[in-house]
């Protein structure tokens, strides 16, 4: 059986942190740049703003729009979805 030295551990160590480092420079460039679509991030908490003890108004983005909710209460209720802003110049 072939034993792996010391120096043969720490080359392969080394090898695949340069690779992870190799992919978390390219996922983040094309992030940057728009090209990759972040996966799972369709819903998003935008904001929350508590009434009272028990109540809350939670603003949530989901495909790009905006919903209101109230929670909290004897019933969660949907508030409505926000106008689409449009983007600023």
């Amino acid at each position: 059986m072939h034993e792996i030295g010391l120096t043969g551990l720490l080359t392969a160590l080394a090898a695949l942190a340069g690779v992870l480092g190799a992919l978390v420079l390219v996922l983040r460039g094309l992030r940057a740049t728009g090209l990759a679509r972040q996966a799972g991030r369709r819903l998003a908490v935008t904001e929350a703003v508590a009434l009272d003890a028990r109540r809350r108004l939670v603003l949530v983005r989901c495909d790009g729009r905006d919903l209101l909710l109230l929670t909290g209460g004897a019933q969660d209720a949907v508030v409505g979805w926000l106008p689409v802003r449009e983007p600023q110049a």
